[in-house]
C-alpha cells in the first residue's frame, strides 16, 4: 500500500474527502517526525512505539576492496509493534 492508497482507505473508513484524509495523514506524520527529532518516543497503544536510538561510530569494510572504513555515528528510528498489531498479523 502506498500513500495514495492509504489516503483513499482513510477517506473511506472515516467518511472524509481525500483532501481531508491527506491533510490528517500529513499532520500525523509531521507530528511523529517532530517528536522523533526531539528524541521523544511516540506510543500508539495497540499499534506500536516509534523511538530514536543512537548508533555509535564503528569500523566497517568496503566489500569491493576489503578496505577498512569509518562509519559515522547517527540516530536511527526504531519501531516496536504493539501486541494488538502483532496478533492481528499472525
Amino acid at each position: 500500500m502506498n500513500k495514495g492508497e492509504l489516503v483513499s482507505a482513510i477517506a473511506e473508513k472515516a467518511s472524509l474527502t481525500k483532501d481531508q484524509a491527506e491533510t490528517a495523514l500529513s499532520a500525523m506524520i509531521d507530528s511523529i517526525e517532530g517528536a522523533l527529532k526531539k528524541e521523544d518516543s511516540v506510543s500508539l497503544i495497540g499499534f506500536g512505539t516509534f523511538s530514536v536510538t543512537n548508533r555509535p561510530a564503528r569500523e566497517g569494510r568496503n566489500p569491493r576492496t576489503n578496505e577498512t572504513i569509518q562509519i559515522k555515528a547517527k540516530n536511527v528510528v526504531k519501531f516496536k509493534p504493539g501486541k494488538k498489531l502483532s496478533e492481528s498479523v499472525n
